[in-house]
């Protein structure tokens, strides 16, 4: 009889550590948003980046050449 009752007991127990355990981890949820923002922060950053070298003296007449090339070429 105390095997069943102690058996009984500790699948009662268990099983309330486990819903403790699933609740815990529903609470860690929120933390996707700051993953989110962090990595629209990075964006953000590299596009700051790209646009000054894109708009540097050296890239910017580079880039207008390929396109005066690109109209100029006959078809």
């Amino acid at each position: 009889m105390y095997q069943v009752v102690r058996a009984r007991l500790c699948a009662l127990v268990c099983g309330t550590v486990t819903a403790f355990g699933r609740r815990a981890a529903r609470r860690d949820a929120g933390m996707v948003t700051s993953e989110y923002a962090m990595g629209i922060v990075a964006a953000v950053a590299f596009a700051v980046v790209l646009y000054k070298v894109v708009t540097s003296g050296a890239v910017s007449a580079e880039l207008q050449g390929i396109v005066k090339r690109a109209f100029d070429a006959r078809m």
